[in-house]
C-alpha cells in the first residue's frame, strides 16, 4: 500500500519491436517480475527499456542523450530488423493494486528511427489517458503534428522531456523519472572518493553519499531495520552506522561481536562483498517508490539467504506497492513456491532474436505445473546450455 494520499503505479504491459535482442515483445507485467534466461539472452537489455524511459525525462537526458548513451540508433536496433527498421516501444501504466493489464491509467508509445545525420527522429509519439471508472480512453498527444511537419527539427525531442509541452501528462513523466536501477559493485562502495559528484549511480558509486544525504531521523530508522535483517545473514553483526572521517567523507561502519569485550568496528573496506550487496539491496528497497530494477541480486549471497529474497520483495510490496523487476540465474531464488507463473518471464535466444514468454503462457509448462514443479524451476530448466558438460574438456 502506498503512502496516504499517493497512488502507487506500475508498468502493467510492455510492447517492443526491434529493440536490441528482440524483434517483437508483447508482455503483461506483474507487480513482481523475474526475468530468467541463459547468458546473452537479453535480460539486461529488457530491463534497459525502463532505464531508457527514465533517461528520456531525467535531468541532462532527453531522446538524443538516451539514444547516444546506448551507442546510437544503429546499436539499439535489432540486428534481425529488415523490412521495418524503426524501433518501437509502448508501455501501459496502472494502479499497483490492479492485476488486469487491460485496466490501465496511462499509455505511452514511442517509435523512432534515424535521419541522415544519425540523429534519433520520432516517427510516432502518443500518450493516452484512460478513465478507470468508465474505461473511456482519451488521446492527449499524437505526433507528428502539423507543427512537427512544418518544422521537422521538433521531432528530435519527445514532448515528455519538454516542460512546456508535458503538463497534461506530467504524471507519466514523474513515474518514468522514479524508475531506479541497481547493480551494486562492492569495489565502488569501498572507494568513497569515487562518489564525489555522482548521483544515482546504478553501480553504487554514490551509495555512501545517498545514505549521507538522507535525513538523520530517516537514515537511522532505515539502518536499524537493515541491521535487523542483516543479523539473520551475518549473526555476529551488532551495530551499523554512518560515520565521517576527518575529511568529512562518509563511511559505513559495522560493529561485530567476537572475543573482544567491546567488539570490533569495520568500515566498508573490510565488509564482505555479500554483506555490501545485501546492505545495498535492503537500502534500495526502502528508498523510493518507483519501479526498482535489479540485476542478479543473488550474487555473493549464501543460498539460504537467497531463498528468502522473493518473500522480502513481497512483504515490501504489500507495504509500499513498489514494483520490482529482477533478472536472475538463481535456482535458489526461484525455488519459492509463492512465485506465480505470471511473474516468471523466460527469455529464449533464437537464431536471430530472443523470444520472450511468461511461464503462465507456455502450453508445455502447464503439465509441469500440475505435476508440482514451481514456475521458477520450469524456467531454469530451459536456461541450461545444451553442451555445458563439455566445458571440462577445455583443459584437455
Amino acid at each position: 500500500m502506498a503512502a496516504k494520499g499517493q497512488t502507487a503505479l506500475r508498468f502493467s504491459w510492455l510492447q517492443l519491436r526491434n529493440w536490441k535482442n528482440f524483434l517483437e515483445v508483447n508482455l503483461p507485467l506483474q507487480q513482481r517480475v523475474f526475468l530468467v534466461g541463459p547468458n546473452a539472452s537479453g535480460k539486461s537489455n529488457l530491463l534497459d527499456v525502463f532505464r531508457f524511459l527514465r533517461d528520456l525525462v531525467s535531468e541532462g537526458g532527453g531522446l538524443q542523450a538516451a539514444v547516444n548513451r546506448r551507442g546510437g540508433v544503429k546499436a539499439i536496433r535489432c540486428l534481425a530488423a529488415r523490412q521495418y527498421p524503426d524501433i518501437e516501444l509502448a508501455v501501459r501504466i496502472a494502479d499497483a493494486e490492479v492485476d488486469d493489464p487491460s485496466d490501465f491509467l496511462w499509455g505511452y508509445e514511442l517509435v523512432f528511427g534515424q535521419d541522415s545525420r544519425r540523429r534519433a527522429i520520432i516517427k510516432r509519439e502518443k500518450v493516452v489517458r484512460r478513465d478507470p471508472t468508465t474505461g473511456k480512453e482519451e488521446t492527449l498527444l499524437e505526433r507528428p503534428t502539423s507543427e512537427d511537419e512544418a518544422d521537422p527539427e521538433r521531432l528530435t525531442q519527445t514532448h515528455l522531456e519538454q516542460i512546456t509541452m508535458n503538463q497534461a501528462f506530467r504524471e507519466v513523466v514523474s513515474f518514468f523519472a522514479s524508475v531506479r536501477y541497481l547493480h551494486i559493485v562492492p569495489q565502488l562502495i569501498r572507494e568513497p572518493d569515487r562518489s564525489v559528484g555522482r548521483r544515482n549511480d546504478p553501480y553504487g558509486g554514490d551509495f555512501l553519499e545517498q545514505i549521507a544525504r538522507t535525513s538523520e531521523k530517516t537514515r537511522n530508522a532505515w539502518l536499524r531495520r537493515i541491521r535487523e535483517a542483516l543479523i539473520v545473514a551475518v549473526p555476529q553483526l551488532a551495530e551499523i552506522e554512518l560515520w565521517r572521517d576527518e575529511r568529512g567523507t562518509p563511511h559505513l561502519r559495522a560493529k561485530y561481536e567476537h572475543w573482544r569485550l567491546r567488539g570490533a568496528w569495520q568500515t566498508e573496506e573490510q565488509l564482505s562483498d555479500g554483506t555490501l550487496r545485501l546492505l545495498g539491496l535492503l537500502w534500495s528497497l526502502l528508498e523510493g517508490r518507483g519501479p526498482l530494477l535489479l540485476e542478479e541480486p543473488e550474487l555473493s549471497l549464501h543460498p539460504e539467504v537467497i531463498r528468502y529474497v522473493p518473500q522480502m520483495f513481497a512483504r515490501l510490496q504489500r507495504r509500499t506497492g513498489r514494483q520490482i523487476l529482477v533478472s536472475t540465474h538463481s535456482a535458489e531464488l526461484l525455488r519459492d513456491e509463492g512465485i506465480a507463473p505470471e511473474e516468471v518471464v523466460l527469455l529464449q535466444p533464437g537464431r536471430e532474436a530472443t523470444e520472450v514468454r511468461r511461464v503462465a503462457d507456455m502450453q508445455e509448462a502447464k503439465a509441469l505445473l500440475e505435476g508440482g514443479l514451481s514456475a521458477g524451476e520450469i524456467a531454469v530448466s530451459y536456461t541450461k546450455p545444451e553442451k555445458v558438460e563439455q566445458l571440462p574438456l577445455f583443459a584437455e
